[in-house]
């Protein structure tokens, strides 16, 4: 076989199986990064490097392997954004987490977010208690967006200082 085919389909392979890795890991893994995640990224990303490029170490080989990593990257978010089946099976639908200021404790439990992980998230946007929140949701890229209270009271009032200026 073609070295540099067999770069490209082991690099594909790797691809898919990362994307089911972290499918099945979580997505929260992606968004909340500790020093643990950083050195697992770092000895997955070296522990598959042979699996991409086997014996291949040159320059070439492992542009080959790059090349088809951004093209296998690019054709699959083009299939996603084609195909809600494909879409559904790799990301999950966003969460609701706290809606006006009732905290839905087990879904929580059931994406592993800790009651502290949220209270940071909750601080991070600037609100201070839980009760204060009018909705929080666990996004699909694994963020929680908070929508305190007063961001709809700032909401409508820029809504009206708009509609006066027209």
């Amino acid at each position: 076989m073609n070295p540099f085919l067999d770069i490209t389909l082991r690099s594909v392979a790797v691809y898919f199986f990362m994307i089911i890795a972290l499918r099945l890991f979580g997505k929260k893994e992606l968004s909340q990064l500790n020093t643990a995640d950083v050195i697992l990224i770092l000895l997955i990303s070296n522990s598959v490097q042979n699996a991409m490029v086997g014996s291949n170490s040159s320059l070439l080989g492992g542009i080959v392997a790059a090349l088809a990593l951004f093209s296998i990257n690019f054709i699959f978010k083009k299939v996603m954004l084609k195909s809600n089946f494909i879409k559904n099976i790799v990301q999950d639908k966003p969460e609701i987490l706290i809606h006006n200021g009732k905290t839905y404790y087990k879904t929580l439990a059931r994406l592993g977010i800790t009651s502290e992980e949220l209270e940071e998230a909750i601080r991070e946007h600037g609100v201070e208690h839980q009760n204060d929140v009018k909705l929080a949701m666990f996004e699909i890229d694994g963020n929680i967006s908070i929508i305190s209270g007063d961001d709809i009271k700032q909401t409508k009032h820029k809504k009206k200082i708009h509609k006066s200026l027209t």
